[in-house]
């Protein structure tokens, strides 16, 4: 078995064996409907703990994304419980778009509209759509893209605010979470924008619906914003916060797990729409902000979170989402561009992550592993945004490429 034939199949045994029967057996809520919200690095459940957008949303497209690929009965019964409870319970039946989090008993409890979680809630449903055919979860999708659309679009300055209330009114905290700075506009968010909006697109085709012009040209719009507002042209880095204006914030951060994730999302995006103009004018920023991630790579074949370049502080975790993103990301690089040592790369963080994340006892992987090599218990094993989403997603896109 060659190196890439053996890298396939390993992933799809750490994706059928430890992540998603993590999250079946120990995580389905069976009182209350959906899945449990939390569960500590430690271990321990937490029944009453609230249920987020992000986590569910996250849930139904990696449950629906392995339903498609490898047509599990037992996948696809978890994607529609996912997919049922995310449509009966944050779904917002008056105002449109979803809430940012429930109870546990699944009644609201943060109602603000945070633009990054309608994004996953199109990418879970519209993955759903495609692996089932189901119209029902496509025309939410739809109706999801729309909120976005009216709701969050600047139409004079190009690009998407971050929040608004229930009622889509002004939001004076539009922070993603406590660890962000508070800008009306973010890379994150358009990451995650950008992102659905390409599995839409893709959905669209693949089962012919209205709506499909749409959604191209706020993708071409969206490509246009990385290009030539997100990408820092100094040091291809990608920015994370502005104004409405798209003046920078005067931060300098470098978060070298979105750079990486970045390409390969540009790329998909670029190549989704088919345009071999809009191509050629992409893929030298795709593999210049790959170039700008590789600051964040380690000697151990680990890739670290992000740096402060005004305090002097990194965070040099390995967390788990940035080394399934580093790994993609260098795999894209290698299957477009030919680039042994990328494929090398991706490979060592790959024996890093197996070496060094995935928890074979209780299944899943770790949150991070500090730099001194120590395990990282004091973040979630499962919550708000410890998701089978990266992980698996990670697996999937090696498994299905064509390398």
């Amino acid at each position: 078995m060659d190196r890439i034939s053996k890298m396939k199949h390993d992933m799809q045994d750490v994706l059928t064996h430890n992540i998603l029967p993590f999250w079946t057996d120990r995580m389905e809520d069976h009182r209350h409907g959906g899945f449990y919200g939390r569960m500590d690095g430690h271990g321990r459940l937490y029944p009453e703990a609230a249920k987020g957008a992000i986590l569910n949303a996250r849930i139904l497209w990696a449950f629906a994304a392995a339903y498609r690929v490898l047509r599990r009965q037992e996948y696809l019964l978890a994607a529609t419980r996912a997919k049922d409870y995310f449509l009966d319970h944050f779904v917002d039946p008056e105002f449109g778009g979803v809430y940012w989090s429930l109870d546990y008993m699944g009644r609201p409890l943060d109602t603000k509209k945070q633009f990054y979680a309608i994004g996953f809630a199109i990418y879970g449903l519209s993955e759903y759509a495609r692996a089932t055919g189901d119209r029902q979860a496509l025309d939410y999708a739809l109706q999801l893209f729309d909120c976005i659309e009216q709701h969050a679009l600047d139409p004079l300055r190009g690009g998407y605010i971050e929040a608004t209330t229930r009622d889509w009114q002004p939001v004076s905290d539009m922070r993603l979470s406590a660890l962000d700075a508070n800008y009306p506009k973010s890379q994150n968010t358009h990451l995650h924008i950008i992102e659905p909006y390409t599995n839409l697109l893709r959905c669209l085709r693949e089962l012919p619906s209205p709506g499909s012009g749409r959604v191209e040209a706020a993708l071409r719009g969206l490509i246009t914003i990385f290009t030539t507002r997100i990408l820092n042209p100094e040091t291809h880095h990608l920015d994370l916060f502005f104004e409405n204006d798209w003046t920078r914030a005067p931060l300098r951060l470098e978060s070298y797990g979105h750079d990486i994730e970045c390409s390969w999302l540009l790329h998909e995006a670029a190549l989704e729409l088919g345009d071999a103009t809009l191509l050629k004018r992409v893929e030298p920023v795709v593999r210049e902000v790959a170039r700008a991630s590789e600051k964040g790579l380690r000697p151990d074949g680990s890739m670290i979170h992000e740096a402060n370049l005004d305090t002097g502080h990194t965070d040099d975790d390995r967390h788990w989402w940035v080394q399934a993103e580093n790994i993609v990301g260098w795999v894209n690089i290698y299957q477009y561009f030919h680039d042994e040592a990328a494929l090398d790369r991706a490979q060592r963080c790959w024996q890093y992550v197996n070496d060094n994340l995935i928890d074979r006892q209780n299944g899943e992987w770790y949150w991070s592993r500090r730099a001194d090599g120590t395990l990282n218990l004091d973040d979630d094993h499962a919550g708000f945004w410890k998701c089978p989403y990266h992980n698996s997603r990670m697996c999937l896109e090696i498994m299905q490429r064509q390398l």
